[in-house]
């Protein structure tokens, strides 16, 4: 019982400090301005987490940003960054993998830092194909596994530590053929180490890509 509530506090307080504080690096903030400005219209965000992105939003191309998180408390963490947004935020509070929206109804998903996480990624980037308009834009901006065998082994022999301490994140996962095997087609890729990153956790995956 007493190692319950000890898990259980640790996953309501400390997971996310930890996770929230990884996420707002100075490394991964530089990675968040250069991609989270590609969203328009109205835009699913999924993994909203602590609200990271909210300050690179280009705020006079959003008309409706669905803020799709399932921690309390990472939304209640997000408030202070929310505040002043000119555009309707409305939270969705289910899993990545139940996206309560229709077919077709939004011109841009952007996920950040999240595929990583998802337990049932496959299911959940189905989901997020479905909810995207024809013509719409599929963005993405994650970490993943290295191409440099010696970081790769690295990445492989810390996976399962590393995921009881980040909230279930993997550092293996590879997120371009993840995006490509859900049946997007990616027009840009960029990938790279972050500066100031740690090379285990550093190497990035983002890009635009469509249905």
């Amino acid at each position: 019982m007493e190692g319950a509530k000890l898990m259980g506090f640790y996953g309501e307080h400390i997971e996310p400090a930890i996770v929230s504080c990884a996420c707002g690096m100075k490394a991964i903030s530089r990675e968040r301005a250069k991609i989270v400005p590609e969203a328009k219209g109205d835009v699913l965000e999924v993994g909203f987490g602590s609200g990271h992105n909210a300050p690179y939003y280009d705020r006079q191309a959003i008309t409706r940003l669905y803020a799709l998180e399932p921690s309390a408390a990472m939304r209640k963490r997000a408030l202070k960054r929310i505040a002043g947004l000119p555009f309707q935020l409305e939270w969705l509070d289910l899993p990545g993998e139940e996206i309560p929206l229709p077919d077709a109804s939004v011109d841009t998903v952007l996920v950040t830092y999240t595929l990583c996480t998802i337990p049932d990624v496959d299911a959940a980037l189905a989901g997020m194909r479905r909810v995207l308009k024809p013509g719409g834009k599929f963005v993405f901006l994650e970490h993943g596994l290295s191409p440099d065998e010696g970081v790769a082994k690295w990445q492989n022999r810390l996976d399962g530590v590393w995921g009881k301490l980040a909230g279930g994140c993997h550092l293996n996962r590879d997120p371009a053929a993840l995006v490509r095997k859900a049946g997007f087609e990616i027009g840009r890729l960029d990938q790279h180490y972050a500066k100031g990153a740690p090379k285990f956790a550093g190497y990035m995956t983002g890009g635009v890509a469509a249905r």
